[in-house]
């Protein structure tokens, strides 16, 4: 009983360290950036999902931190992939045609400070948190867990 209930307080840990405050969900990922980035695309396509779009987003910040008078490097890579699933998509929308706000999804990997990480923006209550456990899964495989 007592390594049941420590296994249990274990995961809860875990589960509070991946929230990045309440507006993502962060998991890191043992490797690089480009494993990470790979790993990603795999979890991805392999969901059935089409990538639509590859946000670099860090190289834009990277470029563009001069002309905003920063010289404050934010990552050493990120990039976002942006998808969506025309199944769940279209669900959450017949319930609620304005959860066409959250569309279309994302993932991001980024690399900071000598952390690699993989993660995306929670959603809120509701129809959309099939979405969000769709985006957990995917980065949990992503990650190896």
């Amino acid at each position: 009983m007592k390594s049941f209930i420590l296994g249990g307080i274990a995961s809860l840990a875990m589960a509070v360290a991946a929230q990045a405050g309440d507006t993502s969900t962060v998991y890191d990922f043992d490797g690089s950036f480009e494993d990470a980035a790979f790993s990603v695309e795999n979890a991805i396509i392999g969901k059935g999902l089409v990538i639509d779009y590859v946000s670099h987003t860090g190289e834009m910040l990277n470029r563009t931190g001069a002309d905003v008078g920063s010289t404050e490097p934010l990552f050493v890579a990120a990039d976002v992939y942006v998808f969506c699933s025309a199944v769940l998509s279209r669900k959450v929308m017949e319930i609620n045609p304005m959860n066409i706000a959250h569309c279309p999804y994302g993932i991001f990997v980024a690399e900071r400070q000598g952390r690699v990480m993989v993660g995306y923006r929670n959603y809120p209550k509701g129809p959309m948190q099939e979405v969000q456990a769709l985006l957990d899964d995917i980065a949990r495989e992503a990650v190896g867990d």
